[in-house]
């Protein structure tokens, strides 16, 4: 049980993957029972949720069923190929220590990332600065109850989309074309993934009111989630974005 072993065994695809794998299906299930009660047949998902149906749906997948069994599908074969190189020990103590550690970053990040936001916007002469400087006036005509779920929404398919699909493909087509380095391109990639990821908080019917506070914070926190996910892996990540929407919701917006 040692510091070391925890540290590489949560950083594992099989880790990760498993970590985050009943974050995808808590949304899924709650969605799907928010929505089956709501009136004229209204459908509520997260954005980035949206999205990636919108992909599969013009390769013929359609559905909750498609995008759950292609994400399941991708993350068992990631897992079999690490196996294949060599498997990997499953204890119960690392994911406790890895939901552990994503609450810890979770409650750390608003705080961060405020401080951060705070100093870029000083020398500018503009306010705002902390978690208390997002406004989510666009949502708060939901309950508090269809809220969480699109929390939980934002931490498995934001991070999907932002950090894992953008920043890779992305990164990629830099490295590709020559443009910079491999180290370059990933942390040109991981601005540009920020920047979609603060912008994207402004589109549609529950989209924010744009200010420059919230931009650069969640364009801040972008930067921030990208680090994680190279440091700590898709799993801590999803989590960490997750638990931070809760407490946000929780605590600074009531």
């Amino acid at each position: 049980m040692s510091l070391d072993t925890y540290w590489a065994l949560s950083r594992t695809h099989t880790y990760s993957l498993l970590f985050a794998i009943p974050l995808l299906l808590a949304y899924e299930a709650l969605a799907w029972l928010m929505n089956a009660r709501a009136p004229g047949g209204r459908q509520l998902r997260n954005l980035a949720d949206v999205v990636l149906r919108s992909w599969l749906e013009r390769l013929g997948l359609h559905g909750t069923g498609a995008l759950i069994g292609v994400v399941l599908v991708v993350a068992l074969v990631i897992v079999a190929r690490e196996w294949r190189a060599r498997p990997v020990p499953l204890h119960g103590w690392v994911f406790g220590g890895m939901l552990l550690e994503s609450a810890v970053l979770a409650g750390l990040f608003g705080l961060v990332v405020g401080r951060l936001t705070a100093a870029v916007l000083a020398p500018l002469g503009a306010a705002g600065g902390g978690a208390a400087a997002v406004s989510a006036a666009g949502q708060a005509q939901l309950t508090t109850g269809q809220q969480l779920v699109l929390s939980l929404g934002a931490g498995i398919y934001e991070e999907l989309l932002f950090r894992v699909v953008v920043v890779g493909a992305v990164g990629w087509a830099i490295a590709q074309a020559g443009l910079a380095t491999d180290g370059a391109a990933a942390l040109a990639a991981a601005a540009i993934s920020a920047l979609v990821f603060s912008l994207a908080h402004y589109v549609g019917p529950y989209g924010d009111a744009f200010a420059a506070g919230s931009f650069v914070f969640r364009f801040l926190g972008g930067l921030v989630f990208s680090a994680i996910y190279v440091v700590r892996g898709f799993g801590i990540v999803t989590w960490t974005h997750a638990l931070y929407d809760v407490l946000f919701l929780l605590l600074w917006r009531r």
